[in-house]
C-alpha cells in the first residue's frame, strides 16, 4: 500500500473503504509500521494495543464486506491524548507522581464509546505534558518534537495527538483543551484543531481538573473530517453534568458555498499584539485577502478585555487544578512532578481566595465583550499563535525577570485564551509556513453552538489556498537526524 494514502483525509480514506478499495486491517497495519519507524524519535505515543487494534480491524473489514458499512468512520484508526480512560490501556496522564495501580481505566471514555459505536478504531494512548497542562520541562514518556523539523516545539499539551496526526500516524485524534491544547499542537503541526463549545462534547471518562474550560474535540488533516468526528462525539450524556441538552449533530461543510453575507471581525489585540511576528502578520493579511476573495466582508473590532483573559485563567484556572492536585499528590508526592508542572500548581496553589473571587468576576465581563462582538460580526478571525514554532528549548517556561514572564505567558497564550475563558467553538487552520518552513495557522470563533457556520468559513478558506496540501518531509527528517546523531 502506498504511503501517501496515510496522508489522506479521513472522508477521502473512508470512501476508499467504502468502496472496498483500501482494506481496515492494511490501514491499520500500514500506521503502525508509521509508528514504528518514526515514533522512536517523534515521541508521539505513550501505549501502543496493536493486537487490539488488528482486531478491531478485522471486524470492521468483515463487518464492511458483509454489507453493514457504519459510515464514514468505520475502520479509520484514530489516537486520544492519554488523559482519556481506554479500558486495557493505562492512563498516564504524562506524569511519573501515578502508581502503576492507580492508572488502570476504571471505564472507555464516553467520546471512545461513540468513535466505537461508529466503527473507529482505537490505535492506543497520545503523549502529553503532565496532566494535560502544559510547561513540562522533562516528559515522563519522551520528548515530543515536531514532524516538520524535531529540533522545533510541537506546542502543548495535545501534543502527541498533533503530530500522530501531522505525521500520518492515524487517520484523526481525539486531544482535550483548556487553554488552546488542540488549537496549539493544530497551529504548530500543520494540522486542523477543533475546540467545540463548551458541553458539546461528553467529558464523561476523561480526567477534567480545569473543570470550568476543559473540552474534548478532533484534530484532522482537513476541515471535514473535524466537523465528521464531531458529529460522531457531539451529544448530551448525563454522566457529565455540564452536558449541554443540545442533540445537533449536524456539522458537515456544504460544497461550493462562498463567504458573501459573512461578516468576519479581526480582533485587533489578538491579530497585532505585540508579540505578533511581522511573518505571522504578513500571512494572516493574505489569508484576510483570500477570505475577502470568497465574498465576506471583513472589519476591525476592539476587544481590550481580551489581554486580560491571560491573567484571569492563569489566576482562576490554575487555581482550579491546584485545589485538584492538593489533596491529591502535591504534598505527598513532589518531588516526582516535573519541576515545570510542581512550580505552576504550588504557585497556583497560594492565590487567595479574594484573588480566585476578582477573576472570577473579571471573566465574566472578558466573556460578555467577546460574546457581544457577535452582535456585530458572524466570526473572530485572528492568528492561533502569534509566532511560528521555536526551537524546544526556547519555548520552555524558564523565566528570568517578571518583564520576560509577562512576554513569554502573552505570547504563548494571547491567541488562545480569550476563546477558551468565553467557552466558545475556534478552530485552527494550517495558514502557510515560515521562512524556516513550519506551519502557521489562522483561528475562526464563533458564537456559542455555532460549530456548522464555523466550520463551513473554514471549510471555504482551506478549499482556496493550498496549504492543507503540504505535508512534513519525515523520511528527511529521519535521515537528517540520523546524519548528525552518525556525527
Amino acid at each position: 500500500m502506498s504511503e501517501e494514502i496515510l496522508t489522506l483525509s479521513c472522508l477521502e480514506q473512508a470512501d476508499l473503504i467504502r468502496q472496498k478499495k483500501l482494506s481496515p486491517v492494511e490501514l491499520v497495519q500500514a500506521c503502525l509500521a508509521r509508528i514504528e519507524r518514526y515514533d522512536p524519535l517523534l515521541r508521539a505515543w505513550i501505549s501502543i494495543d496493536a493486537a487490539g487494534a488488528l482486531a478491531q480491524a478485522r471486524r470492521a473489514e468483515t463487518e464492511i464486506i458483509q454489507g453493514r458499512y457504519r459510515g464514514p468512520l468505520h475502520g479509520l484508526p484514530y489516537g486520544v491524548k492519554d488523559q482519556m480512560h481506554a479500558l486495557g490501556l493505562p492512563t498516564t496522564l504524562g506524569t511519573r507522581v501515578l502508581n502503576e495501580e492507580e492508572m488502570i481505566a476504571p471505564c472507555n471514555a464516553a467520546v471512545i464509546e461513540k468513535l466505537q459505536q461508529a466503527g473507529a478504531i482505537l490505535l492506543g494512548k497520545q503523549n502529553l505534558h503532565e496532566f494535560g497542562k502544559g510547561g513540562t520541562l522533562e516528559f515522563a514518556y519522551g520528548q515530543p518534537r515536531n514532524p516538520w523539523n524535531p529540533d522545533y516545539s510541537a506546542s502543548s499539551s495535545s501534543t502527541g495527538s498533533g503530530i500522530a496526526t501531522a505525521a500520518g500516524m492515524c487517520s484523526f485524534s481525539i486531544g482535550e483543551d483548556t487553554g488552546g491544547s488542540i488549537r496549539g499542537p493544530a497551529a504548530f503541526n500543520g494540522v486542523v484543531g477543533l475546540r467545540p463549545t463548551f458541553g458539546r462534547v461528553s467529558r464523561h471518562g476523561a480526567v477534567m481538573a480545569g473543570y470550568t474550560t476543559d473540552v474534548l474535540g478532533p484534530l484532522c488533516r482537513r476541515v471535514a473530517d473535524a466537523a465528521q468526528v464531531l458529529s460522531a462525539i457531539a451529544g448530551h450524556d448525563p454522566r457529565d453534568l455540564l452536558s449541554s441538552r443540545r442533540q445537533d449533530t449536524a456539522f458537515l461543510p456544504r460544497p461550493g458555498q462562498s463567504l458573501k453575507g459573512v461578516k468576519l471581525g479581526i480582533v485587533r489585540e489578538i491579530a497585532y499584539n505585540d508579540s505578533t511576528s511581522d511573518e505571522v502578520k504578513t500571512a494572516f493579511d493574505a489569508a484576510v485577502g483570500v477570505l475577502k476573495q470568497q465574498g465576506a466582508e471583513v472589519v476591525v473590532l476592539s476587544l481590550p478585555l481580551t489581554l486580560y483573559a491571560v491573567p484571569l485563567l492563569l489566576l482562576s484556572l490554575d487555581a482550579d487544578v491546584a485545589a485538584w492536585f492538593v489533596s491529591k499528590y502535591l504534598r505527598d508526592r513532589y518531588d516526582r512532578f516535573d519541576a515545570g508542572t510542581r512550580t505552576r500548581l504550588a504557585a497556583a496553589a497560594l492565590i487567595p481566595a479574594t484573588v480566585y473571587n476578582r477573576a472570577m468576576r473579571g471573566r465574566v465581563l472578558a466573556r460578555r465583550q467577546l460574546l457581544d462582538a457577535f452582535e456585530q460580526v458572524d466570526l473572530l478571525i485572528c492568528p492561533t499563535t502569534p509566532t511560528a514554532p521555536k526551537l524546544i528549548e526556547q519555548m520552555q517556561e524558564r523565566l528570568d525577570t517578571g518583564d520576560d514572564a509577562v512576554a513569554r505567558l502573552m505570547e504563548r497564550r494571547i491567541g488562545l485564551y480569550p476563546f477558551s475563558l468565553a467557552n466558545v467553538p475556534a478552530l485552527s487552520v494550517p495558514m502557510g509556513l515560515s521562512r524556516q518552513g513550519l506551519p502557521l495557522a489562522l483561528q475562526f470563533a464563533a458564537r456559542p453552538f455555532a460549530e456548522q457556520q464555523l466550520l463551513q468559513a473554514a471549510d471555504i478558506y482551506e478549499n482556496a489556498t493550498p496549504w492543507h496540501t503540504l505535508q512534513p518531509d519525515l523520511a528527511h527528517t529521519l535521515a537528517g537526524r540520523t546524519t548528525q546523531e552518525k556525527r
